[in-house]
């Protein structure tokens, strides 16, 4: 029998095998409203085995459960059975990067169907690019893709792309379309090279962590009101609706750099979507985590 709550918007039942409302309330409807991901903040559809008011709930960062994109483990179930023969992670790392150059055509683009004739050169456009961009400018053209690509898989909608988006008929968000088609034109499946990054780095996140459900983030801000903030449970504490992806640091004195106060929050794995220790010698920064949004109970304190 299911004995958890019903989400008033989609009467998904959020039961106590994928969810958990850690916080005081007042009353029941309180208690759903306050666990919920807000209903401007999601599609109604997405390309996960959880639908967004689930993954994006408060209840969803108290007791996580795994994610996994459609159809992303069956088709490339050869390179998962082969990463299992491999106890060393920089082999694993060799082993997929591989398998994407092969997958995807990275190496010869000719045969993905890319000539000299092609009025644009969009060959260079593929994950790694898209990371390095991300980590350069997270409001640029590959943040916008990135953003666009959670929004397709995870359903969450951007929340900030060059500015607070919260009309979505407004200029902000229609520059954030525009980018995002500008940068996913003339490629090469971009989209499913992000999805089987996600999938590899749950995969790596599973075997260099076994057992962990959780990973203590920090990220530094100028303003914390410059977060939706939903409500304060307690002094220090904040649940906020973070914007669909955002960048964290594993080292708390890196996200003093980046603004006078610092969020901390226990992210759950299934909501890291890359970190750049997962390709080494790829990236610089190496103890960035790019993370999946929603709402989330976080500390904060000055730096």
């Amino acid at each position: 029998m299911k004995t958890g709550l019903t989400d008033p918007d989609t009467g998904v039942v959020l039961d106590n095998k994928t969810a958990f409302v850690g916080v005081p309330t007042t009353s029941a409807a309180d208690a759903r409203a306050r666990a919920s991901l807000p209903r401007y903040a999601r599609l109604p559809i997405n390309r996960c085995s959880l639908p967004a008011v689930l993954l994006g709930s408060l209840s969803y960062q108290k007791r996580p459960v795994a994610l996994a994109l459609d159809g992303v483990l069956e088709l490339h179930k050869a390179l998962f059975m082969e990463l299992d023969a491999l106890a060393d992670p920089a082999a694993r790392a060799r082993l997929f990067q591989d398998h994407m150059a092969a997958a995807f055509s990275l190496d010869h683009p000719e045969e993905a169907g890319f000539s000299d004739t092609n009025a644009q050169d969009r060959t260079k456009a593929s994950y790694l690019r898209l990371v390095r961009g991300w980590a350069f400018h997270s409001d640029g053209l590959e943040g916008a893709v990135l953003k666009g690509w959670v929004e397709s898989r995870f359903g969450l909608l951007p929340r900030h792309h060059g500015g607070p988006i919260r009309d979505l008929s407004g200029e902000t968000y229609r520059a954030y379309l525009e980018q995002r088609t500008r940068g996913l034109y003339g490629t090469n499946a971009l989209e499913a090279q992000l999805d089987l990054l996600y999938t590899y780095c749950q995969y790596e996140l599973g075997r260099q962590h076994l057992g962990w459900t959780h990973i203590r983030l920090y990220r530094g801000v100028n303003r914390v009101g410059d977060h939706e903030v939903l409500y304060e449970p307690e002094k220090g504490r904040r649940v906020v609706l973070l914007n669909s992806l955002s960048s964290f640091t594993t080292d708390r004195e890196r996200a003093g750099e980046f603004g006078d106060f610092i969020l901390e929050a226990e992210v759950p794995l299934a909501k890291v979507c890359f970190f750049h220790r997962l390709l080494p010698g790829r990236f610089k920064g190496e103890d960035e985590y790019v993370v999946i949004g929603g709402v989330y109970e976080v500390g904060y304190a000055t730096t």
